[in-house]
This record gives C-alpha cells, sequence and structure tokens, in this order.
C-alpha cells in the first residue's frame, strides 16, 4: 500500500504542476498577460451562481482581502467590472468584460484539448472508473477545504 500511496501522491502533485506550467505558457503563447490566479478568476467569476464578492471570495477559495485586491487589479487592466447590487447597496457585485470572455475561451480550447488528449486511448470501463476515482478523490479535497473554514 506504500508503493499506491506514493505513487499516487507523485502522481497527483506532478499533473498539477505540469497542468499549470503548460496552461501558462499556452496562455502566455495566445498573447494572454494575466496570471493563472487571475485567469483562473475570471472563471470564478464567470461560473459563480451568485456573483457577490464574497461569494467569489468562498469559490475561489480565498480571503475577502486577496479577492479584493486581485480584483482592483483585474478592474484596472479592464478585465472585470464592479456593480452595485440594485436592492441592498451594500453589496458589491463582479462581472466579466468582453477582453475577459475571450482569455475564457483560449482557457477552456486549451482544457478541452488537454482532456481530450488525456483520454483518448481510454475505453469506456475505463472512463468510468477513472471518473468514479477522482470524484472520490475530490470529495476528499473538498470534505477537507470545508474543514479548515471553521
Amino acid at each position: 500500500m506504500d508503493y499506491t500511496k506514493h505513487t499516487l501522491n507523485e502522481l497527483l502533485v506532478g499533473m498539477f504542476n505540469y497542468i499549470l506550467y503548460i496552461e501558462e505558457k499556452n496562455l502566455k503563447k495566445q498573447g494572454v498577460k494575466l496570471s493563472m490566479n487571475e485567469v483562473h478568476l475570471l472563471e470564478s467569476i464567470e461560473k459563480a451562481s451568485d456573483n457577490t464578492m464574497s461569494h467569489i471570495a468562498k469559490r475561489s477559495m480565498v480571503t475577502q482581502g486577496t479577492l479584493t485586491t486581485n480584483v482592483k487589479s483585474l478592474v484596472k487592466k479592464g478585465y472585470v467590472e464592479r456593480y452595485k447590487d440594485e436592492k441592498d447597496g451594500r453589496i458589491v457585485r463582479l462581472k466579466i468584460t468582453q477582453p475577459a470572455k475571450e482569455v475564457l475561451r483560449i482557457h477552456d480550447s486549451f482544457h478541452d484539448e488537454m482532456i481530450d488528449k488525456a483520454v483518448e486511448h481510454l475505453n469506456l470501463q475505463e472512463d468510468k472508473l477513472l471518473i468514479s476515482s477522482l470524484e472520490n478523490i475530490l470529495d476528499y479535497f473538498s470534505e477537507e477545504y470545508a474543514q479548515h473554514l471553521d
């Protein structure tokens, strides 16, 4: 079992590092002048069911202060707009701009190609087993993350 744990750790850490590195290089090659953190923040804003600052911070797994700093930078660069909630002016909401949508199109295209290449040699049985295993791993990380919020 030690071999399995060691190998799984190496695979997860290695994949994470390679994906971030290759993703960042691809974005730079496509002319995107944002960090991976900034791109992933744009993605969080776009996909959020609630576009309030507090919800985006939680979804992005950052503090409100960190989000505020990052959002200021993205507003200045023209990728995010802040606006007050119509019903409660104390609530600040976020939305991405058209240039951000283009960055996310490039980002999504990279992910589509990456996943296509990663699974092109798997068969249906392997796909189901892989997805089930990865869902279990994600569930573990999600539960661990939730415990550290308290």
